[in-house]
């Protein structure tokens, strides 16, 4: 049998992962790669056999104390081959030492409890062409806002700082990022990013489910008539009955999941996570 060569991918390699994501019908973001790669350079794994990649990983560093595993993935042909533990063992030595999250799919939830992992929500995805909102509160291109402030508050809902995913997040082609204002203050932020057939909305960030409203609805509105995705954290019932009010409905879900305790959030307004592959 041939020994799997497991190495740390390059950024051409990271935009081979959107293509295999694809494949696996998780419809990622278009731009994705431009914005996951500065996150941690050092985190995405390739396993080759005979220099043909077959296997992926990504273990991304937060700060100091926090990380995210993502992308884990076999292509088909060697699936069921042990390829996969290899990649998983060189992602949870990445990261030693710090509470780990991931987003697990539910066939393999029993695998990750087994590795340490505790499901603290479900992530739920929520997909369709929003009807019937309004914008009630001043919305406005997160661009405009001052940057440390969005990194303060992204802060709030996110577990360790993030400033280079963020700095792409809110400004690549093919993303668009809106804040809420309410008083002079940042009171929600959102963004939408095109995806395939349907465009895929995280984070979604709000004081009050007017103003997540307001959010869903600009955004969608740069896109009229299209579909849009959300992944919607079910302990967060608000959110649950805002989307279902807007004519969105479930399609996926999966469970997030944390080696260490849940990290203390803002859980009341996270409206929608950022994305399921890196956090």
């Amino acid at each position: 049998m041939v020994e799997l060569a497991v190495s740390v991918a390059s950024a051409s390699d990271v935009r081979r992962l959107r293509d295999w994501a694809d494949e696996e019908g998780w419809n990622p973001g278009d731009s994705d790669p431009l914005a996951f790669f500065p996150a941690d350079p050092g985190g995405f794994f390739f396993g080759r056999l005979n220099g043909q990649a077959v296997a992926s990983v990504s273990a991304i560093r937060y700060g100091t104390d926090f990380g995210f595993i993502g992308f884990y993935i076999a292509r088909p042909a060697v699936r069921g081959q042990g390829h996969g533990i290899v990649l998983w063992r060189r992602a949870m030595a990445h990261l030693v030492d710090r509470n780990i999250g991931l987003d697990g799919v539910v066939d393999q939830q029993d695998n990750y409890r087994r590795s340490g992992f505790r499901r603290a929500w479900n992530n739920v995805r929520y997909q369709g062409v929003p009807a019937g909102g309004t914008v009630s509160v001043t919305v406005v291109d997160a661009r405009a806002v001052p940057f440390d402030q969005l990194v303060a508050y992204d802060r709030r809902f996110f577990p360790a700082p993030r400033e280079s995913f963020l700095a792409g997040w809110v400004s690549l082609p093919g993303h668009t990022a809106l804040a809420a204002v309410q008083g002079g203050a940042l009171v929600g932020l959102g963004v939408l990013r095109l995806a395939g057939q349907v465009s895929r909305v995280g984070p979604l960030y709000a004081a009050s489910e007017e103003v997540a409203q307001s959010l869903l609805t600009a955004l969608s509105a740069t896109r009229p008539g299209f579909p849009i995705a959300v992944d919607v954290p079910d302990i967060n019932r608000t959110a649950i009955t805002l989307v279902e009010r807007l004519g969105l409905t479930p399609s996926f879900e999966a469970a997030r999941m944390y080696t260490g305790p849940t990290p203390e959030i803002d859980q009341a307004g996270l409206y929608a996570v950022t994305t399921l592959e890196l956090g």
